[in-house]
């Protein structure tokens, strides 16, 4: 990518979008495009093709979507799948009408099998069922990778989609009715420190492991795959087994107890945790192989331990 070429970042205020934001500044990109939600609904087809038309981009990062953790992903499945689907159908098509070089469509890795042979590699998509409590946002992100997959063979387009495991870091969400597991932790350990209470209670049975990766290190790895060489880059659109498709992680793994003590420390709360094993566990485990990515030469810089300090003073600067 030419430092002055017009890039597109779709979601600029959300977790993912805010931070390759800041890194295509950091490195040096000075014709970078945003558009906040209130001047450009991305679910109003008319209103995004007028926005292509106009703006002519030459690459998109598309990290706009509507995302949450279990509950949000429970409650509102109907928003979940209806505004993913129309963000990423009206942003892919108008990215192909318009001739953009390259983009990167980012999803999750919830959308693998829930019971997936672990570590999970990208061919394990659609070979068995989903984790039910987010099966309406796992559903909506296949159907973007289909259509990168079918816009790239029947037009020619470069399209390519990551799917991230899950991400924490500054500007996360802290909400304990919509946000993921890690910031839902880090703010009921702070609140209980603040109140006095002597426990916190945890969903489930903090058995689950999952993978975490700093919002800045995908960063990194998205403007990574949008620089690759040429031939680097269409072989990962032309591959046989999983076209078009590259998951992004540490493939590193911890439990849910693991990282709430973790957390624990962190905040220097110094009660006791409470399992309420009546609430569901979600997916036991969801760890990514990041092995194609390895294989071309990136890898992770930011330790969960030296994350999680960074994150939690984020968090009390700016939401407490």
């Amino acid at each position: 990518m030419d430092k002055q070429a017009r890039i597109f970042v779709a979601g600029h205020r959300g977790l993912a979008g805010s931070a390759i934001l800041r890194h295509l500044q950091a490195v040096g990109y000075g014709n970078l495009i945003t558009r906040s939600r209130q001047e450009l609904d991305l679910r109003d087809q008319a209103a995004v093709e007028r926005f292509f038309r106009e703006e002519r981009p030459d690459y998109v990062f598309l990290a706009a979507a509507k995302v949450g953790g279990i509950v949000a992903n429970d409650t509102f499945r109907a928003e979940f799948v209806y505004d993913n689907l129309m963000i990423q159908a009206n942003i892919i098509h108008h990215a192909y009408l318009n001739g953009v070089r390259r983009l990167l469509f980012l999803g999750s890795t919830c959308i693998y099998p829930k019971l997936a042979p672990q570590p999970l590699r990208e061919e394990y998509l659609l070979t068995g069922p989903l984790e039910p409590t987010n099966d309406a946002y796992a559903v909506a992100k296949i159907a973007g990778i289909t259509q990168c997959r079918s816009y790239n063979r029947q037009y020619g387009t470069r399209f390519l989609a990551a799917m991230p495991t899950n991400l924490y870091g500054p500007g996360d969400n802290f909400d304990l009715q919509t946000s993921h597991v890690l910031p839902a932790l880090i703010r009921k350990f702070h609140e209980a420190k603040v109140g006095g209470s002597p426990t916190v209670t945890l969903w489930g049975s903090g058995s689950p492991l999952r993978e975490f990766l700093h919002v800045d290190d995908l960063a990194d790895a998205c403007h990574f795959l949008m620089t690759l060489p040429d031939e680097r880059y269409q072989q990962l659109i032309d591959d046989q087994l999983v076209p078009a498709l590259i998951n992004i992680g540490t493939g590193e793994e911890v439990s849910i107890r693991e990282l709430a003590l973790q957390i624990r420390d962190v905040v220097k709360f110094d009660g006791e945790l409470v399992f309420d094993t009546t609430k569901p566990d979600g997916t036991p485990r969801k760890l990514s192989d990041v092995s194609r990515l390895h294989g071309l030469g990136w890898r992770h810089r930011t330790g969960l331990a030296e994350g999680l300090k960074e994150t939690y003073r984020w968090y009390l600067d700016n939401e407490t």
